[in-house]
């Protein structure tokens, strides 16, 4: 892999999110829009530092994708941002939510779910792959730990990966977090085949 393959991988994940995006919306009754988008190669045992470093309180909603390949998706917020999409989703005034209980937890479970669904779908749209995401694990830990999960498994077989980051939006709260899409080679390979076989 090299860096020549960022751009149709670029347009997968860019397709996947603004069908996420779409589901988001919907479950929630709101627009919410896609404020930046990144693409970029790092290596695995930095992923970190992109949230800020490993000893930074975080929550995550972590799934892993199967089917014709696998691959890991990972939203990770600060716990304050988690805290505001839980009063968003739950229709609640916002800093209603101050810790997040059984309930809160359970809504960003229902967040992953439809993110993680309409993501995967658009791009099993586009190449033709079947994907599926397993049910969602919500967890709040240092984001070193959180990420431990990820690149345990990738860290077996790959130093870096191509590390997809949005930001995203509603247009009446300016909730901000990191959709991270950390594919393994055997995932990213499969995406590239199937693009250049259609």
């Amino acid at each position: 892999m090299n860096d020549s393959t960022l751009a149709p991988w670029a347009d997968l994940v860019s397709l996947g999110t603004r069908h996420a995006m779409a589901g988001l919306s919907e479950m929630i009754g709101q627009d919410i829009s896609v404020s930046s988008f990144a693409l970029k190669r790092v290596a695995v045992a930095e992923l970190a530092d992109v949230v800020g470093g490993a000893d930074t309180e975080a929550v995550g909603i972590y799934l892993t994708v199967s089917g014709a390949a696998n691959g890991h998706l990972m939203l990770i917020y600060d716990p304050i941002i988690a805290y505001a999409f839980v009063d968003l989703l739950m229709g609640q005034p916002p800093e209603t939510t101050t810790e997040l209980d059984e309930m809160g937890r359970s809504a960003l479970g229902e967040m992953g779910n439809i993110i993680g669904a309409f993501f995967l779908n658009a791009i099993a749209d586009a190449t033709g792959l079947e994907l599926s995401p397993s049910p969602p694990a919500v967890m709040t830990d240092m984001a070193g730990a959180l990420l431990d999960v990820v690149t345990a498994d990738i860290l077996m077989r790959q130093d870096d990966t191509y590390l997809a980051e949005t930001t995203f939006s509603t247009s009446e709260r300016q909730i901000e977090g990191q959709f991270m899409v950390i594919p393994s080679e055997e995932f990213l390979e499969a995406l590239l085949e199937s693009v250049k076989a259609a």
